[in-house]
């Protein structure tokens, strides 16, 4: 009998043994993911507080850049190619400084329309096929409604439609 209690008991200790491990591992889990939780909130507050900043600030500047689009009815002009049956089809619009200079865009509208379309029908098919020469037409435009509303009143030039047959 008295070794039927010491098996008993022998067997109770290696029940318990196991228990102990379990604990201290269920233990060892639960403070790392503690750990990882409150890291990666502490990571989070500081990583949008300073990024907060940063972009609350670039939206204000981008808010004062913004300028006002001013859409052109499209053009449909003949290219100076030798052959004469190349058309071109642009629709456009001017990125003006602001509503001010909308105002005088609309006032001068036929003028800017006028220097675009010779603008246009002074250029080639081949000119005008490759990017470069997409850009340089951008930059033309712009030079030239910058002269007619005053300087820097155009900031950019977007081609919405282009089309060559």
């Amino acid at each position: 009998m008295a070794e039927e209690r010491d098996e008993k008991l022998g067997g109770e200790e290696e029940l318990q043994e196991p228990k102990k491990k379990r604990s201290k591992n269920m233990l060892l889990i639960i403070i790392i993911a503690a750990a990882v939780v409150v890291g990666g909130a502490g990571a989070f507050y500081f990583l949008t507080k300073s990024g907060g900043d940063k972009s609350h600030k670039a939206k204000g500047e981008a808010k004062k850049e913004d300028g006002v689009m001013f859409a052109l009815d499209p053009f449909v002009v003949n290219l100076s190619d030798q052959s004469g049956n190349r058309f071109l089809k642009v629709s456009l619009q001017l990125e003006l400084a602001g509503p001010a200079v909308m105002e005088g865009a609309k006032a001068k509208t036929p003028q800017i329309r006028d220097s675009i379309i010779t603008l246009l029908t002074s250029k080639t098919s081949d000119a005008l096929i490759s990017p470069e020469g997409k850009l340089q037409l951008k930059d033309e435009i712009n030079i030239t409604a910058n002269q007619i509303l005053g300087n820097n009143s155009v900031k950019n030039v977007y081609l919405t439609e282009f089309v060559m047959q």
